[in-house]
């Protein structure tokens, strides 16, 4: 079966089917990556274009070693250093890019709805890592993946996800898939990090964190969005961690089995504490790793890849 979607800008996009057809195209490529030669030539003459004008460290190498290791060549341009700070619009940016001839654009940007035109308007691929606090399609399909290996399944698994929903694009693109593969999700927030319509995303909502561990087969920490919010959501760190964050005492809460997540980068003693992040429970850095075989599958599928090839 071939892939049908030339970008990927948003979960909401995908049927279950699809996105279960790219879980199970990630497997075949995580195998790659455990090769002492870590490459093959999938994707040889293709050219990647990175463009970041945000900050990034997991996801932009995640999606280099992920072209490096289909053996497509990559270029990679921030907004730092670029022709951005001279002015110049994103839409310039992307004409002169698409010039150049890419083959795909990868694309983070602080603010909704780029991708999502640039997708409209080029005719390369084009696959959101991220656009203001709409949606990241990518730590969705990581995370599910993530979860996949552990247990399975994840029909009727329970995941609560922690703290600022409000402005968590990953928590978006988490809800959005999780509940389409018929996963029960349940947020923990306290009411001012939870959006307007929350009962609209169909999930369970809780202001406690201990009531809902005792349940959940994942528990996914959030970093609260520091660079999104310009007023105050509450009143410091410390009480924030005092009922929202997880520690030892709460990690001893959690069911047999259960697992502990989070998208990074972590505040540490704030959403999470150091033996919570580094414990047994914790699949933290097997997020790391499933990433970058996540995106070799999309950009294998972005690309023209079939899904039945070797």
């Amino acid at each position: 079966m071939s892939w049908a979607h030339k970008d990927l800008i948003a979960i909401q996009d995908l049927s279950r089917d699809e996105i279960l057809t790219i879980l199970e195209a990630s497997t075949s490529f995580k195998e790659i990556s455990r090769r002492d030669i870590k490459k093959v030539p999938t994707l040889r003459g293709k050219t990647v274009v990175l463009l970041f004008y945000e900050a990034s460290t997991r996801t932009r190498l995640s999606f280099e070693l992920a072209a490096k290791r289909l053996s497509a060549d990559t270029v990679a341009l921030s907004a730092s250093g670029s022709s951005f700070q001279k002015g110049e619009t994103i839409m310039d940016a992307a004409l002169n890019v698409l010039a150049m001839a890419p083959d795909c654009i990868v694309i983070r940007y602080p603010h909704a709805g780029l991708p999502q035109k640039l997708a409209r308007e080029l005719p390369c691929s084009v696959i959101n890592a991220g656009d203001g606090t709409h949606e990241h399609p990518t730590q969705a399909l990581l995370d599910m993946y993530s979860m996949k290996e552990r247990f399975g399944s994840l029909e009727g698994l329970r995941v609560a996800i922690v703290g600022d929903i409000r402005h968590s694009r990953v928590a978006r693109s988490n809800v959005y898939g999780l509940t389409k593969v018929g996963a029960h999700v349940t947020v923990v927030a306290p009411d001012t990090l939870l959006p307007p319509g929350i009962r609209g995303w169909g999930v369970e909502v809780s202001r406690e964190l201990d009531p809902v561990l005792k349940d959940a087969d994942v528990v996914m920490m959030l970093r609260v969005q520091k660079e999104r919010i310009d007023e105050q959501f509450f009143p410091d760190e410390r009480e924030y961690a005092y009922f929202y964050g997880l520690n030892r005492r709460r990690v001893d809460l959690m069911k047999e089995g259960a697992v502990i997540m989070h998208p990074g980068p972590m505040n540490r003693g704030v959403e999470i504490t150091h033996d919570a992040a580094d414990g047994d429970r914790s699949i933290i850095l097997n997020q790391v790793e499933n990433g970058v075989a996540v995106r070799m599958a999309l950009l294998y599928l972005s690309m023209g890849g079939n899904v039945d090839a070797d």
